[in-house]
């Protein structure tokens, strides 16, 4: 081997070596997106009183809304159900009706099945807050009483609902 390449063949080591000896250094992962906080959060002090059902924003929002053939609480009403269960916790004597519902898409009878589910998860949710499941009642109504009557994701979208009907204040 001639000295011109037994020179580029060192240099091409070293160079190598150089190169596989570097440590990488790892980027640290994009900050976090911020959870965005609830709209409408459940008291933390205070007591709920019968008025309170007309008068407080987050108690007024009576109706939770279902993604298509789910029934899973959409975390986004997370807030509200723990408003109403807090009012559940302050008074002893209300009593609530859950009304689920469904779209027009599926058989009449995997729509009330539907809708009961639907209205358990509502009631399962209550009750994780502290409301009390004898203060509640689960009605199935499928498709039956549609809020909308077009055809259309919009429309199929507002039928997807759990509706909390307070029989007792």
């Amino acid at each position: 081997m001639n000295s011109t390449t037994r020179i580029l063949l060192a240099a091409l080591m070293c160079t190598a070596a150089v190169a596989c000896s570097k440590q990488v250094k790892e980027e640290a992962p994009p900050p976090a997106q911020p959870t965005p906080t609830p709209t409408t959060p459940a008291p933390t002090t205070g007591v709920y009183g019968p008025e309170d059902l007309d008068t407080d924003a987050c108690l007024r929002q009576r109706v939770v809304y279902f993604d298509f053939d789910q029934d899973s609480l959409r975390p986004e009403f997370q807030s509200i159900v723990a408003c109403h269960a807090k009012y559940l916790r302050d008074r002893p004597s209300a009593r609530m009706t859950l009304e689920g519902h469904a779209d027009e898409r599926g058989s009449r009878e995997y729509n009330l099945g539907l809708g009961e589910r639907r209205g358990n998860s509502v009631s399962a949710a209550i009750q994780a807050n502290g409301g009390s499941g004898s203060q509640q009642t689960v009605v199935s109504y499928g498709e039956e009483r549609p809020t909308c009557t077009a055809s259309g994701d919009d429309c199929w979208a507002q039928n997807r609902r759990v509706e909390i009907i307070y029989n007792a204040r």
